[in-house]
């Protein structure tokens, strides 16, 4: 019987949120205003915490970085984010819940709004192939072709996350309907959406507002991060 396993990212199975710390590093390094983007950056995760992001607005100003700059240098920048900032936070009781689900067999899948460029290759440090996510938009097909700053397709946000998970899984040959046990983890009252859509939503290192939704429909409650 197939079972599903989604995962949010940041602040689930990352103890940070990664599009934000992937903009503090590109303040760090010089690649953008320092003073204006962290500025900048701080005021939309906050946004972001409290439920009210224009998704639209913040994906302008993140994706501009990639626009005005080429691939190669990018994955460079990238590379140094890994080294720097990501192999730290990666946490063994989030690598070992997504490894129990892959020991199980599932079908595991990071669900995230941050674009894909920033997320794949942390993704795939927890050993997950399939990632939904907002994509950037690229100037052409190729491998190394250029991005726009703007968006492709939907952004992966709220109820985005149902639609693309939706895609996602119709390239699968599946449907949610289909599979009988679904789990979605998620830290994020933003992601209540996907998580009324699963059979077995749990609340993962959840912020204040959805621990409250959590206990009021005794959903699991999971703290990953919490001192042990």
């Amino acid at each position: 019987m197939t079972q599903l396993a989604l995962f949010d990212l940041d602040h689930t199975l990352l103890p940070c949120d990664s599009d934000y710390e992937w903009g503090q590093f590109l303040a760090r390094i010089g690649v953008v205003d320092g003073q204006y983007y962290a500025e900048q950056n701080e005021q939309f995760y906050q946004d972001y915490k409290e439920g009210k992001l224009d998704i639209d607005r913040f994906l302008r100003f993140a994706l501009k970085p990639l626009a005005e700059h080429s691939r190669a240098q990018l994955k460079e920048w990238h590379d140094a984010f890994m080294d720097e900032v990501i192999t730290g936070k990666l946490r063994r009781a989030a690598v070992d819940l997504v490894k129990r689900h892959q020991d199980a067999g599932d079908i595991c899948c990071v669900v995230t709004a941050t674009n894909s460029f920033v997320t794949r290759p942390i993704v795939e440090r927890f050993g997950i192939k399939h990632l939904v996510a907002t994509e950037p938009a690229t100037a052409g097909n190729q491998a190394d072709a250029g991005f726009t700053g703007e968006v492709f397709g939907i952004p992966s946000f709220r109820e985005g996350k149902i639609l693309k998970v939706n895609e996602w899984l119709e390239s699968q040959q599946l449907s949610l309907d289909q599979i009988k046990k679904s789990y979605f983890y998620s830290d994020s009252i933003n992601d209540l959406p996907l998580l009324e859509k699963v059979t077995h939503p749990v609340a993962t290192n959840p912020d204040e507002r959805l621990r409250q939704e959590a206990n009021k429909r005794n959903w699991p409650i999971l703290d990953l991060f919490a001192e042990r």
